[in-house]
């Protein structure tokens, strides 16, 4: 009888870890080209041609809007007199739609008096094709100015313009709003733009032995790299988006390149058929490289380079310099134009990204947590596997899974086992019994007679 009661626990346990073991899991596939990945999380809201009726846009959240040809768009924000505030728009045109060169958005912060914060470009140029391009506003603190310092309502404008020839649809919008933390209170910054900074580019990184690293679909789900050279493939017509952690003090470095084709269409000339843009941790514009040109060979096209990401960056006149201005994700897109498919075929072709992150990372002139703005651990690590946020998310998701329904399977096991051990006691103690039929007490443990 103990022997069966044995066997029973031991088929309850390995029943527990068989149904552990079962738990789904999630497989990542390249499914190839793809359509614009927006922010599961985001916020519909629709802009307003009356800036008295905009929507307030939240600190800290992602929405997504619309925006018509010749329309400009107010969206609100609620500032008090200390924070630093950023939008950012990325532009989200239909595949196969006609743009032309100058079409685009500005976006810029006003106040209440229709003063200009600041504002930025995101503007097709001469790669003219539908892809997603992005540009930010701010409204900033700063000692000395007069200007966008007050607390109260400022008003954010979005206004889209198109060339006559071109595809009269909707343009989707992604907007995204960050504050920026609060500098430590004994850390006095600099407030002049760094004159000198190292301006060459190093030499190319060594290939990883597992360097296959397909790009995401949108910034929310944009690959995660570390300093390396990786490879994957892109489709004619489609924009691939990657994230590098970049750390006060660093530097990134970045060259795309792509493969020679083996389909028909040999030495047939594509110009700007390669596109390759850097945006900062708030999705602000930092630069784009020349458009690659491809005749069926090997060919890349570099990043100029970008300095050192500092706090002081942000005083300087050129906005590649001002957008290295905080530390956290860069993001790197890549865009092939639909006219290398009309000469080549439409297969995938091999691309290669070579990446490098140089120098020592320095300390956060900020206090508390920096949020989006700073590299973590985490990050790091993220970088290193070349995960995604939302894989990653999944991963801690699963993990939690399975340890919840290991926690199942075990109490599981503890009752059967408590319940067998309670049968087997009370079989023991009526075998035992006193010859006048008196039955020993129950209620707890099986004792010696």
């Amino acid at each position: 009888m103990r022997q069966r009661s044995r066997g029973r626990v031991a088929l309850a346990a390995l029943a527990a870890m068989c149904a552990v073991a079962a738990l789904p899991g999630h497989a990542y596939a390249d499914e190839g080209a793809a359509a614009y990945t927006f922010d599961p999380g985001a916020k519909t809201v629709s802009g307003t041609e009356v800036n008295t009726d905009a929507a307030e846009l939240k600190a800290g959240t992602v929405y997504k809007s619309s925006i018509k040809v010749g329309q400009k768009l107010y969206y609100r924000l609620n500032l008090d007199a200390t924070t630093n505030a950023y939008v950012s728009a990325v532009v989200v045109p239909k595949a196969g739609v006609e743009v032309a060169y100058g079409d685009g958005i500005t976006i810029s912060v006003r106040d209440s008096s229709d003063l200009r914060c600041s504002s930025e470009d995101a503007r097709f140029e001469s790669a003219e094709y539908p892809r997603p391009i992005a540009a930010y506003a701010y409204r900033v603190v700063e000692k000395g100015s007069s200007t966008c310092q007050d607390a109260g309502t400022y008003n954010v404008l979005v206004e889209r313009e198109s060339k006559e020839t071109s595809d009269p649809q909707d343009w989707d919008l992604e907007l995204r709003y960050a504050s920026e933390p609060r500098i430590g209170g004994d850390t006095a910054m600099p407030t002049e733009a760094p004159e000198d900074w190292p301006s060459t580019s190093p030499a190319p990184p060594t290939p990883a032995t597992d360097n296959r690293r397909q790009g995401g679909t949108g910034y929310y789900d944009a690959t995660s790299l570390e300093t390396g050279e990786w490879k994957a493939e892109i489709t004619p017509g489609q924009t691939l988006f990657y994230r590098v952690p970049v750390d006060w003090g660093q530097q990134i470095f970045t060259t795309a390149g792509l493969g020679n084709s083996t389909g028909t269409g040999e030495n047939a000339f594509v110009g700007n058929a390669l596109a390759l843009s850097l945006d900062n941790p708030a999705q602000g514009h930092v630069d784009d490289a020349s458009p690659m040109s491809y005749a069926g060979k090997p060919a890349s096209v570099s990043l100029d380079p970008v300095p050192p990401v500092a706090y002081e960056n942000r005083f300087a006149s050129s906005s590649s310099v001002s957008a290295m201005r905080f530390a956290g994700w860069y993001y790197l897109s890549v865009s092939l134009s639909p006219k290398v498919g009309e000469a080549y075929g439409d297969k995938p072709f091999p691309l290669t990204l070579s990446v490098r992150v140089e120098g020592k990372a320095g300390k956060t002139p900020y206090e508390g947590d920096a949020g989006i703005f700073a590299v973590t651990e985490n990050d790091k690590d993220l970088a290193r596997s070349g995960r995604s946020g939302p894989q990653a998310a999944e991963s801690r998701s699963d993990t939690m899974k399975l340890v919840g329904a290991a926690g199942i399977g075990a109490g599981t096991v503890l009752v059967l086992a408590l319940g067998a051990w309670t049968l087997l006691a009370r079989r023991r103690a009526a075998g035992a019994a006193p010859a006048g039929g008196q039955q020993p007490p129950y209620g707890g443990p099986p004792q010696a007679w």
